[in-house]
C-alpha cells in the first residue's frame, strides 16, 4: 500500500502505527517524525497541495481533513484514488478517527492499543479546578476556538472554561470583548500563529491581572498519538495558570 498524509497530525499517527514503507507523500507541515520530514516526498502545504506531485506518486490510498485541506483539491484527488476524509471536532472524535485509520492501513490491533493507552492516560488526569481561559491561535485579527472545536474539547480537559465556547470554529474576536468580567487566563499557542515571550509581555501589559500562558498548539490541537503526551502536559499546565 502507497499512502499520502495530508494532514501533519495523522502522519505522525502512520509513523506511530508503524507504516515507514506505506506513507510515501506527506505536506510541508507534517514535521512529526523528524526522519520523514527529511526523506519523504513533501507534496507542498495543507492548503496549497500539489496536485500534480499527488497524481505522480498514485498512491493507494490519501488521508485528508475536512478542516485542513481545501475541498476542492481534494475532490479532484478523491475522483483519481481512494481518499479516507476525516472529521476531527473532540476528543471521541479522534479515537474513533485512529480507529478508521488504522481499519484502512492494516493496522488494526496497533490503533486498539494506541486508543487504550490513551484512553489510560486521560483517565488518570485531574487537573483541579477549572479556571476561565481564553486560547488565542492568531493575531492581527485576533482569532479563538468556539465550542465546537478538537481545541475546545483539550481545554475542558486541561482545566479551562472556554469563554468562547458559544461561538462556531474559529472567530475573530476584538480584544475588548475580553472584558466584564476578564478571564482568569489567556492561552497563547505556540502554531498556527507562534505566539512567543515579546507577545506574552504585551498582553500582560494590557491585563495585568491575567495569568497568561505560552500554550503547546501541538498538545491542543493534534488528534492521533499526539494525545498520549497530552495528560502529563496538561499537569504541568495546571501548576503554572
Amino acid at each position: 500500500m502507497k499512502i499520502v498524509s495530508l494532514v501533519p497530525s495523522i502522519t505522525e499517527l502512520l509513523y506511530t502505527l508503524g507504516l515507514e514503507q506505506e506513507v510515501i507523500g506527506i505536506t510541508k507541515f507534517c514535521v512529526h517524525p523528524q526522519s520523514w520530514f527529511r526523506t519523504k516526498a513533501r507534496v507542498g502545504g495543507t492548503k496549497t497541495l500539489d496536485l500534480q506531485k499527488i497524481i505522480a506518486l498514485q498512491p493507494d490510498l490519501i488521508i485528508a481533513n475536512k478542516e485542513e485541506n481545501v475541498k476542492e483539491q481534494v475532490e479532484v484527488l478523491a475522483g483519481r484514488f481512494p481518499v479516507l476524509l476525516t472529521d476531527v471536532n473532540d476528543y471521541a472524535g479522534a479515537l474513533e478517527m485512529i480507529r478508521e485509520v488504522g481499519g484502512q492501513t492494516n493496522r488494526e490491533d496497533k490503533a486498539q492499543r494506541l486508543i487504550a493507552d490513551i484512553e489510560s492516560a486521560f483517565a488518570h488526569l485531574d487537573t483541579g479546578p477549572a479556571v476561565t481561559a481564553v486560547y488565542f491561535i492568531w493575531k492581527d485579527p485576533w482569532m479563538t476556538v468556539g465550542g465546537d472545536t478538537f481545541i475546545n474539547d483539550m481545554m475542558q480537559r486541561a482545566g479551562f472554561i472556554n469563554r468562547f465556547a458559544s461561538l462556531k470554529r474559529y472567530p475573530a474576536v476584538d480584544l475588548n470583548a475580553l472584558q466584564a468580567p476578564l478571564p482568569e487566563c489567556i492561552l497563547l499557542a505556540s502554531e498556527p500563529y507562534p505566539f512567543r515571550e515579546q507577545h506574552k509581555a504585551a498582553l500582560q501589559e494590557r491585563y495585568p491581572d491575567v495569568k497568561i500562558l505560552l500554550a503547546d498548539g501541538e498538545i491542543f490541537s493534534w488528534y492521533g498519538s499526539r494525545m498520549l503526551k497530552a495528560p502529563a502536559y496538561f499537569r504541568q499546565l495546571q501548576m503554572r495558570r
